[in-house]
């Protein structure tokens, strides 16, 4: 069984995914229009995420603008929405539960299944890391694979954005913390 220490080690970096995972899901920063080319300069930056397109103008505004319907949505994007919500939603399950299977809470004290109760906590943390790393991964992979297309243009081509950057950092802190507060 893992020391009082390292479980709040792992809950701590559980945590920490959690929240880079939502802050993933909820910015619009997945694909950043590439600057190749002559024109480095440029007027205008888009951005698209999983619920909203946007585009920062050179003079500073800001402005977004949502999907207009779910069912006209792709396949892989409405996957990818629903499989980042599961996964905030499994972390929060992940956190709660392991909280109560923690060696330093008084939480079903001198029970036989605090171990076990620390370990579905866990579970629910590796659950939580693939949730998001697949449509991260995905996503990744889709940006590199146009972005390598020579009959796309060069003005409709993106690059990988921040958030998909900080979706893949989340998601691993998820499922080292597996590896930290249980011992497998």
């Amino acid at each position: 069984m893992a020391s009082s220490g390292i479980q709040l080690t792992g809950l701590v970096f559980a945590i920490i995914g959690m929240v880079g995972t939502l802050s993933a899901t909820i910015m619009p920063h997945w694909r950043i229009t590439a600057h190749i080319g002559s024109n480095i300069v440029t007027a205008i930056v888009y951005m698209k995420g999983l619920w909203w397109a946007c585009a920062m103008f050179s003079t500073g505004i800001f402005q977004c603008e949502t999907y207009n319907s779910v069912l006209e949505l792709p396949p892989d994007l409405q996957a990818a929405r629903s499989m980042m919500v599961i996964s905030v939603a499994m972390a929060l399950v992940g956190i709660v539960v392991s909280v109560v299977g923690m060696k330093c809470t008084v939480c079903a004290k001198d029970s036989p299944i605090k171990n076990k109760i620390a370990g579905a906590g866990g579970i629910c943390f590796m659950l939580a890391g693939f949730m998001s790393l697949v449509p991260i991964s995905w996503t990744m992979n889709e940006v590199i694979q146009y972005f390598r297309n020579p009959l796309i243009p060069g003005d409709l081509k993106y690059e990988i954005g921040e958030s998909l950057y900080l979706g893949m950092v989340s998601s691993l802190c998820r499922l080292h913390e597996r590896c930290r507060t249980t011992q497998i």
